[in-house]
């Protein structure tokens, strides 16, 4: 995983995920959205860094269009998204979405496993933008 940030967005596998979703046709973008969230979610075994990297940031993009979400400005985040456009989610994406952080950030997750590793003592800048998103989800 090629990171160079702890935002949402900021790694290559999250980029790349990007740079599809934006590409994708319009009525497909919120199934692309759910799938991402629901990979992370349903899985049982080692949840891989790659499979985490596209869940958060399908997260943050659920968490934007929430009472008191951040509006998406990164750089590597959907062009459409960072231009105004919204995604058309179904009603449940909100709780999918926390799923799937909550999975993320369980035990058993290389995401987790790999910034755990990374923390300078109590400071970890991607668990927090994790908690972030996660608080504006359940608000």
């Amino acid at each position: 995983m090629g990171t160079w940030d702890s935002g949402p967005f900021d790694n290559d596998t999250a980029a790349d995920w990007c740079g599809d979703l934006d590409d994708a046709d319009i009525a497909k973008r919120p199934g692309l959205v759910r799938e991402a969230l629901s990979r992370a979610a349903g899985e049982d075994g080692y949840l891989d860094a790659d499979i985490a990297c596209e869940a958060i940031a399908a997260a943050a993009m659920v968490a934007a269009q929430q009472p008191g979400g951040q509006p998406i400005t990164s750089p590597y985040a959907p062009d459409f998204l960072r231009d105004g456009g919204r995604l058309d989610l179904p009603s449940d994406s909100t709780a999918l979405a926390v799923r799937s952080l909550d999975r993320i950030m369980a035990g058993n997750s290389e995401w987790h496993d790999l910034w755990q590793d990374a923390a300078a003592g109590d400071v970890n800048p991607a668990f927090d933008a994790v908690h972030g998103l996660r608080t504006v989800l359940t608000a």
